[in-house]
């Protein structure tokens, strides 16, 4: 198992993660748009579209945590001048680290897209996974715009070549990705 694999099936829960067959396929077959970023202290994997970013991972080793790395990273991202989505475990009290995840992205700018619902049963592990959608974006974004390219990152990431890697179809788009309120549909 490759290092950077290794630190992220660390922190990372196993309903969160993808194979590192999938991955790599992904860096190879999407090459200069699913990009891996690494150094001693962290792993960054995103996908860079022309008109935004999805955030795959980002993980900051826990000596390095709370000392600026993540915020340093979130700014080379924002420099890119791209709205940057991301998913982002609910809070839970039982999880520490969900909290400090959620104020994390908050003081970064972040904000929760409150009518996005994203629930996926994990191919490998068969648990539903239940995640917020998060946002930044320079200039104002929609929720209904965000929920577009949401949509585009959960195919071209998640559900990409996923048959091949753990034999059986992915959920549609539809299943996984849904409004709350149909007031947001409208909210160009």
């Amino acid at each position: 198992m490759e290092k950077w694999y290794q630190k992220l099936t660390d922190y990372f829960p196993a309903n969160e993660m993808k194979s590192q067959e999938h991955m790599k396929t992904l860096f190879k077959d999407k090459e200069g748009i699913y990009v891996k970023e690494e150094g001693p202290h962290h792993v960054l994997v995103y996908l860079e579209k022309e008109d935004f970013i999805f955030i795959d991972y980002i993980l900051i080793t826990n000596l390095s945590r709370g000392k600026g790395l993540g915020s340093k990273i979130m700014d080379v991202l924002k420099r890119k001048n791209k709205p940057i989505i991301l998913e982002v475990d609910p809070v839970d009290t039982s999880v520490p680290d969900t909290s400090k995840r959620l104020r994390f992205y908050e003081r970064n700018g972040f904000k929760k897209a409150e009518g996005i619902e994203y629930k996926r049963i994990h191919a490998v592990t068969n648990e539903l996974n239940e995640m917020n959608i998060l946002y930044w974006s320079s200039s104002p974004r929609s929720e209904c715009w965000v929920f577009d390219r949401m949509q585009i990152a959960y195919e071209q990431v998640h559900a990409y070549r996923a048959r091949e890697f753990y034999g059986k179809e992915p959920q549609g788009t539809n299943e996984v990705l849904y409004y709350k309120e149909k007031s947001y549909r409208t909210a160009y």
